[in-house]
């Protein structure tokens, strides 16, 4: 047995996440007729003044579901979702899941052609868009494809607050040639539909990664993966039955499914919807719903920090804060706790492992590697192995960086048709992430960075995390991205680029200096430029690969 086998972080479990060592694999749906048999008055969904309880929301899934078998939707077929943050969202995902339909969750910013790719790919036989989305280029897109059943709906929907921050420019249109789904719920009564019997490893979602290297792929994330790691991460947490989640994270990425959707269902509890992320609208949705967890990207959080308005009573009623899907600078969260006596806890995971598979324990502060400054991103949550893995698949020490690599029940068996890809990424059902990191000999995990973000200047290896978490220091820095540029002399030679704290106007010769004092030489930025914002993917994560394009 190998040093990992033994799970050396098990002596780091407290009582409570023991105890959620012990887990039944289940899946979504039966987890949906268990809450809704139990709490069916509670209110599953808020958007803004809009509140919908877990019965409604049993009928109007029910109602969806009926409408797609009568439209020729069957098991194993492909719905589209292409929303952002509302209601209708979770509706058509539980019908399509109730018809035995597989979803394939959209990034609504995609474009043409991006989602053309998507329908292709994927085979898509029915699609739900937002009205304005069929009227700017899916309308389009739709006659040339493979769907036959469309159905577009509007964010003013199911509420009338109208908040003209995020729905001032949304308005209510006919889109000829799609059903809308508010018509099509009210249309299609009758009894609920026959439980299919969906079982663990039948695939609930084809969730498509962001595509840095070719075209996107689709990981088929099974209703056990989600099931399943919505219990163990709601088993370890420390959040009441019944409490609020508050979505941060969009529910199109995976962390949204598992971590906003399913969690609440777990818990029996409110998700609360404010349709996209804008910080005032959000720190006003926390002082309204009073949630008790929260799960989103450090930039968001950077955002809510630097808003005029916040104080500490936004953040008051939390039980519990989780930061993922971009790097968590230890300054940041130190900061954070500072001004609002709230620690974020930082946390792990993929599109592969369904979310959250390496998380820091609530109620549990995370140590920060001496040597590097690098914040640990959690212990492996119950279920999980994770290895750190030399180039040549040996297992290495702890203490020493190398590839990182998970097994357990979160873990997806393969990508949508690409055998090639899913034999790379998936041997023998370990997925090799692709992120550098160790494990330090009580368990705990650090990520270095991307093995493709390593920079090489003229043959020493620069990490960009490193000096990130340094600039990140600095009081006149909000964001802040390390990569590597051409250098005739060096190779390449780093560069940062940053954006301003609130009132500040960072100069780029002294945030040099500053690293220079604090970074070997071969590691500080030789150049920083200044933006006021730093390109980002709609969950939240620096866009690297934007600004080396900027050269």
């Amino acid at each position: 047995m190998s040093w990992y086998d033994a799970k050396p972080w098990l002596a780091s479990y407290d009582e409570q996440r023991a105890a959620a060592s012990e887990f039944t694999p289940t899946t979504p749906l039966v987890t949906f007729r268990r809450t809704v048999g139990q709490a069916p008055e509670t209110t599953a969904l808020a958007y803004f003044d809009g509140r919908i309880s877990y019965r409604e929301l049993d009928e109007l899934s029910d109602a969806f579901a009926r409408h797609l078998t009568a439209s020729g939707f069957g098991r194993g077929d492909r719905l589209a979702l292409v929303l952002q943050n509302i209601p209708q969202f979770v509706i058509a995902l539980l019908g399509a899941w109730k018809a035995g339909g597989i979803v394939v969750p959209v990034n609504p910013m995609y474009r043409a052609g991006e989602l053309s790719h998507v329908l292709s790919d994927a085979g898509v036989k029915a699609l739900v868009c937002s009205q304005t989305a069929w009227h700017d280029y899916v309308g389009a897109l739709v006659p040339d494809s493979s769907v036959t059943i469309a159905v577009t709906t509007s964010e003013l929907d199911l509420q009338t607050r109208d908040d003209e921050r995020v729905l001032g420019k949304v308005r209510r249109e006919a889109t000829p040639g799609a059903a809308d789904l508010l018509e099509v719920l009210r249309s299609t009564p009758g009894d609920p539909p026959t439980d299919l019997g969906l079982g663990l490893d039948d695939i609930a979602l084809i969730s498509y990664t962001s595509g840095t290297s070719g075209k996107p792929k689709g990981a088929t994330n099974t209703h056990g993966n989600l099931g399943t790691n919505a219990v163990i991460l709601a088993g370890a947490g420390r959040v009441e039955p019944g409490a609020t989640v508050f979505a941060l994270a969009p529910l199109f990425h995976i962390t949204g499914m598992v971590c906003e959707v399913a969690y609440a269902i777990e818990i029996a509890g409110t998700l609360a919807l404010a349709y996209r992320f804008e910080a005032g609208v959000v720190l006003g949705a926390l002082l309204e719903h009073k949630p008790a967890y929260m799960v989103g990207p450090s930039t968001a959080y950077m955002a809510l920090m630097a808003h005029p308005d916040v104080t500490p009573e936004h953040f008051a009623s939390f039980d519990a804060l989780y930061s993922g899907g971009a790097a968590l600078p230890p300054a940041v969260v130190n900061a954070f706790r500072d001004r609002f006596g709230q620690y974020i806890h930082n946390g792990y995971g993929l599109t592969e492992t369904t979310a959250g598979c390496v998380v820091v324990p609530s109620g549990v502060e995370a140590p920060v590697d001496p040597a590097s400054g690098t914040l640990s991103i959690g212990l492996p949550v119950p279920g999980v192995i994770v290895r750190i893995l030399a180039d040549d698949g040996t297992e290495l020490p702890f203490g020493e960086a190398g590839e990182i690599a998970v097994e357990g029940p979160m873990v997806v068996p393969g990508y949508w048709n690409r055998p090639e890809a899913t034999a790379e990424a998936l041997p023998g059902g370990r997925l090799l992430t692709g992120d550098v990191g160790f494990m330090d000999e009580r368990g705990w995990v650090y990520v270095v960075d991307r093995k493709k973000d390593m920079i090489n200047a003229s043959g020493f290896k620069v990490w960009p995390r490193e000096v990130e978490d340094v600039l990140y220091t600095h009081p006149g820095v909000r964001e802040a991205a390390v990569v590597g540029v051409p250098d005739e002399y060096r190779g390449e030679t780093v560069k940062a680029y940053v954006s301003g704290a609130p009132g500040a106007a960072p100069d780029p010769d002294e945030l040099v200096a500053y690293c220079r004092e604090r970074l070997a030489a071969y590691k500080y930025p030789r150049s920083v430029e200044v933006l006021a914002e730093l390109p980002k993917t709609t969950s939240g994560k620096i866009l690297r690969r934007e600004l080396r394009a900027r050269g």
